[in-house]
């Protein structure tokens, strides 16, 4: 693992153990984060950090050479899951916790609403993620991107990224990708996942209002952001969109957050982008053919 330290002016140092960079603010005790840079995941939590202008301190932990099972990074996370936060030397871990944690510890500017109840519809939408568009926007990204190349691994090599999983549940839906790729039932779950998810949204949008939770920009579309965003690069957002214009307004006015530029799209390589673009187009007929049956059984 290498490092690099950046400021939020992009000056840039080199060290190294770890990819990393600090954001300067001054206004906060050093917070760390341990993310990579396409993860959706760890897009959320920087987004957060950008909004608030925080200072922070980059570990940049690559999850296409399994840097995540590093007993290192174990340590931090159990789980071998990115981002991973540390705060005066507590780490904190899920990326949902992590958001809540920064607005909580640095109230201004908020992303929470005042009033409880409108803090329990942002925290609905988090479920909303953390339920179901996790394993949507990994099923899809698997069956898109990520299946070639566990193709190109050799067997002990598929088998020892497949032991680094502790999760039997993730195991068994790797293992069901990589056997029928968009075919597997995964796919068709993670198809209606999104429908179930994009009709709530369009619904709360179409009375005019800018932003999903009190007419304000919050943590609602901090953590649904980066999961509509890869749907987005995999040609695929426009099967549900297209047709809920409240939803591409909204849309435009998320990508208009400088955070989302930072932190999103700018950092991608265009190898990156072209890569996502080439291989979502090879599974949306599939995806469109699902999404058609279901709302043909809905």
């Amino acid at each position: 693992m290498d490092c690099r330290v950046r400021t939020h002016r992009f000056m840039m140092l080199y060290c190294g153990l770890y990819h990393s960079k600090i954001y300067l603010r001054s206004n906060a005790s050093m917070l760390e984060l341990y993310h990579f840079n396409n993860s959706v995941c760890s897009q959320k939590a920087r987004m957060t950090l950008f909004e608030k202008g925080l200072d922070w301190r980059s570990h940049e932990v690559n999850l296409f050479i399994s840097e995540q099972y590093d007993p290192k990074y174990l340590k931090l996370n159990p789980k071998g899951y990115v981002p991973a936060l540390i705060h005066d030397g507590k780490a904190i871990r899920e990326s949902t916790l992590i958001c809540e944690y920064l607005d909580d510890i640095f109230p201004l500017p908020p992303l929470m609403p005042n009033g409880a109840a409108e803090r329990v519809q942002v925290r609905l939408w988090s479920k909303t993620v953390d339920e179901g568009l996790f394993e949507g926007v990994t099923v899809f990204s698997f069956s898109a991107m990520f299946r070639d190349r566990m193709k190109k691994l050799s067997v002990e090599g598929r088998e020892r990224r497949y032991r680094n999983v502790g999760d039997q549940v993730r195991r068994d839906r790797h293992n069901s990708v990589f056997e029928h790729g968009v075919d597997s039932p995964y796919v068709s779950r993670a198809v209606a996942t999104y429908e179930i998810a994009f009709k709530a949204m369009e619904e709360t949008l179409v009375g005019g209002s800018n932003w999903l939770v009190d007419d304000m920009f919050s943590l609602a579309e901090v953590n649904l952001a980066p999961f509509i965003a890869r749907l987005e690069y995999l040609t695929l957002l426009d099967l549900w969109i297209d047709e809920r214009p409240a939803i591409g307004s909204w849309w435009q006015r998320v990508k208009d957050r400088s955070s989302y530029q930072a932190e999103i799209s700018d950092p991608l390589t265009s190898e990156e982008i072209e890569e996502m673009e080439v291989s979502g187009a090879r599974i949306k007929p599939r995806v469109e053919e699902m999404r058609a049956e279901y709302l043909a059984w809905a």
